[in-house]
């Protein structure tokens, strides 16, 4: 069997994230405002990995899923993160191992959780137990077209979870496939018949459960390098589908695709893992990169590197926590950190909070690793550091104010 190190897998990892030299990577080195270019190179970044995961959170200036794209593409204009979903784009909503935008080639592949998605993960059959409404909402949609989330009727609430009811359907409608996400507007959906949304050609391609489950296996390896078969099917939530991934990763081994690999750490239990051959020979030329240190970049905590805590704890040495639902006063680190990587290391994480009406980009706190402190273990950490800052305040047009490291 292969082996790799924990160094080999953690650069393997960036390289295919497109987080170290652009000319490792394959994917777009900038992208110029908004335009063609611009879209074209985000469509890379999320072919690469297969799904961009949206958040609704903004306070850093930015979603993450915006985070995610300027993080990788210097020049992109930060508005556009907003603007990816629209009619005519190629890419739609689902749920990936989050919600998330994915190419539209990947839609055939989750008729298997559309069928499961008939009755809701989380509400169970809520469309037969009402059925009135289903068809009402469907309805109204058909004769008068879209409605956005914001416009359904009903009575709210004040819990985020006792959402009103229509909104409960219409989720529903669009997890079994029968609604989908025309746009976002503001981060509000806009839910439309799905044969409206979706081009009758991709519409009427068939892929079976288990080619679905091939391609989704080897598309999650193009974005982690090398990865194990826990983090492979989390990556798309397959969950309780143990024999189903053996199965599959057995073909992908049969036919040349795959190749288990163990990860090897310098001490502890070696892991073991799969990767493709052509990034197995990548990670055996990345041996020689020396990634610069003094050069940071700041990540959003959803980032397709940082959203596995375990996975990041082998690789990085970092735990990678986020305190948003913890009380103010029990926060380590702060409300919605955004890590801070130098090279191929995770060296600080900085709490942002934007001020657009003040034209400001306010750092919270600022912790380092080694210290747990402002002050960093290393000069060439706090270099890193401003120079993430700098370059994510300069993308989404604030000034950096409250940190003079």
């Amino acid at each position: 069997m292969e082996t790799l190190s924990t160094a080999e897998v953690r650069r393997l990892a960036l390289t295919r994230a497109g987080l170290l030299n652009p000319a490792w990577t394959g994917l777009p080195q900038r992208a110029r405002g908004s335009g063609k270019q611009a879209r074209r190179a985000t469509q890379a970044v999320v072919e690469r990995f297969g799904y961009l995961q949206v958040d609704t959170v903004s306070i850093a200036g930015a979603r993450s899923h915006t985070i995610v794209l300027l993080s990788r593409l210097p020049g992109l204009r930060y508005t556009l993160g907003e603007e990816l979903l629209q009619p005519g784009q190629p890419l739609f909503e689902y749920w990936g191992h989050e919600a998330s935008w994915m190419p539209l080639d990947v839609y055939p592949h989750f008729e298997f959780r559309r069928r499961a998605f008939r009755e809701h993960p989380w509400w169970g059959d809520i469309v037969g137990a009402h059925p009135k409404e289903a068809a009402d909402l469907l309805k109204r949609i058909r004769d008068d077209g879209p409605i956005r989330s914001l416009d359904m009727e009903g009575r709210g609430s004040r819990g985020w979870w006792d959402l009103k009811l229509a909104k409960k359907v219409a989720t529903a409608l669009w997890s079994s496939g029968e609604l989908s996400i025309r746009e976002r507007k503001n981060f509000q959906r806009s839910y439309d018949l799905t044969e409206r949304v979706i081009p009758a050609d991709v519409l009427s391609r068939t892929v079976s459960y288990e080619q679905a489950l091939d391609s989704l296996l080897l598309r999650a390896l193009e974005g982690h390098g090398w990865a194990t078969t826990g983090t492979l099917a989390r990556t798309w939530r397959l969950r309780n589908r143990a024999a189903d991934l053996a199965a599959a990763l057995q073909r992908l081994e049969d036919n040349g695709d795959v190749l288990p690999c163990r990860l090897v750490p310098a001490d502890g239990r070696a892991q073991p893992g799969w990767i493709r051959p052509a990034d197995l020979e990548l990670a055996a030329r990345l041996r020689r990169a020396r990634p610069a240190r003094d050069q940071g970049v700041l990540l959003s905590p959803f980032d397709p590197v940082l959203w596995e805590r375990d996975r990041v704890r082998t690789l990085f040495g970092f735990d990678q926590v986020l305190e948003i639902f913890k009380p103010a006063a029990t926060r380590v680190y702060g409300y919605y950190c955004l890590p801070v990587l130098a090279g191929e290391r995770l060296v600080a994480r900085m709490d942002l909070k934007a001020d657009r009406a003040a034209g400001e980009l306010r750092v919270l706190s600022i912790r380092f690793e080694g210290t747990g402190t402002a002050r960093p273990a290393e000069a060439v950490d706090g270099e890193a550091a401003r120079s993430a800052l700098d370059r994510y305040a300069s993308a989404v047009e604030l000034k950096p104010v409250g940190w003079n490291g």
